[in-house]
């Protein structure tokens, strides 16, 4: 262990994730959430292809999207720095808030081990080739829910960006049959220091995620009992959403306000233990744009022991 993985480096909670797993009645015993990322992490990033992020438009909505571009794009020359040799695409919601001093989230996630790490912090530059990242938060998840695949990396021609206010029947589609997505949230500025823009990943069995309307209701399974995301999004209920469609590479981006239902009483997917419901606000599909196929691999332990809808 290094000097630096003492108890005393680890930070705290913020006070709406404090809230939370007061609500959820759990909470973590632990939490490894360091203020510089360990070798292994810096080593981590630098083997990925791809690196969701969490930035925020203009409103300081959050908004979910994805970097792309070959291992090695995503470096940390340092412990607390993180560069990416990436720009946003043409029409990328996210695109907005890559400027520098702004908030950012990230989440590597390997979809072939099930390992991901998270780094939370914020962009010190900008280039025609990328930006760099001071991290201020980097802390590792667990591998529950997490479905593997296999990418090969293939030339996609990205179609123009489709804008839309309310879920059509291409979205419901994509939203129905999907086992991972991924939620962008932020921590109010009152929380202080310990906040900021968080990216995270949730998966299922396809049809764990419910749709009535344009409302997506998501059942909450049991996690690291962190309650990161649920935390910022009680104190700040906007959310940004992230769908793939790892046949067509497909993306599809989302906005709404979440509520969370702490006590559903049953109702919900067996493993259920809460629910949170997002009424999409707006979103943007953009076609082609994840420019990988992809050969499914095996569900999760933990997701075979969930239910549907």
């Amino acid at each position: 262990m290094s000097p630096q993985d003492s108890a005393a480096e680890y930070l705290p909670f913020h006070r709406d994730e404090l809230a939370a797993q007061a609500l959820a009645g759990q909470g973590a015993r632990t939490a490894p959430i360091r203020p510089y990322m360990p070798e292994q992490h810096r080593d981590f990033f630098a083997l990925l292809p791809y690196l969701f992020v969490a930035t925020a438009d203009g409103q300081g909505r959050p908004v979910a999207s994805v970097l792309m571009g070959a291992p090695g794009f995503v470096h940390a020359p340092e412990s607390q720095m993180l560069r990416i040799d990436s720009v946003a695409a043409p029409g990328d919601p996210a695109a907005a808030g890559l400027v520098t001093g702004r908030e950012v989230g990230l989440l590597g996630l390997d979809l072939t081990t099930r390992r991901r790490n998270r780094a939370n912090g914020h962009v010190t530059t900008i280039d025609a080739h990328g930006l760099t990242v001071h991290v201020s938060q980097s802390f590792g998840n667990c591998a529950q829910y997490i479905q593997t695949r296999q990418p090969t990396a293939v030339t996609r021609m990205a179609a123009p960006v489709e804008a839309f206010d309310g879920l059509d029947d291409a979205a419901r589609a994509l939203i129905a049959a999907a086992d991972t997505f991924f939620v962008a949230s932020r921590s109010r500025p009152e929380v202080g220091t310990g906040g900021g823009l968080d990216m995270s990943h949730r998966g299922g069995r396809p049809g764990f995620v419910g749709m009535h309307g344009d409302t997506l209701t998501i059942p909450d399974f049991r996690g690291n009992r962190f309650f990161n995301t649920l935390g910022n999004l009680l104190g700040d209920p906007r959310a940004g959403l992230l769908f793939i469609d790892f046949a067509s590479g497909d993306l599809l981006q989302l906005q709404g306000r979440a509520e969370i239902d702490w006590t559903p009483d049953g109702a919900g997917p067996a493993g259920a233990e809460r629910l949170w419901r997002v009424k999409v606000e707006r979103g943007w599909r953009r076609r082609g744009a994840f420019p990988f196929a992809w050969t499914f691999g095996d569900y999760s332990p933990m997701t075979l022991k969930t239910g549907i809808w």
